[in-house]
């Protein structure tokens, strides 16, 4: 194959592999957003009323 098409083939496997990376990473990203809301809202106190006393029958 000629030099120029060895080039532009590779330019264009570069750009997909950077491509891939990036969308990796946002999807890392939108999982760890949702994984830090899950686990606000576990955190976060019960609403008033709730936790105040045991059921041992539960």
């Amino acid at each position: 194959m000629e030099i120029a098409t060895q080039l532009t083939m590779m330019q264009a496997a570069r750009t997909q592999g950077l491509a891939n990376i990036a969308i990796v990473k946002k999807q890392h990203e939108m999982d760890m957003a949702l994984i830090a809301m899950i686990d606000e809202v576990a955190r976060s106190a019960p609403p008033p009323g709730q936790g105040a006393a045991v059921d041992k029958l539960a």
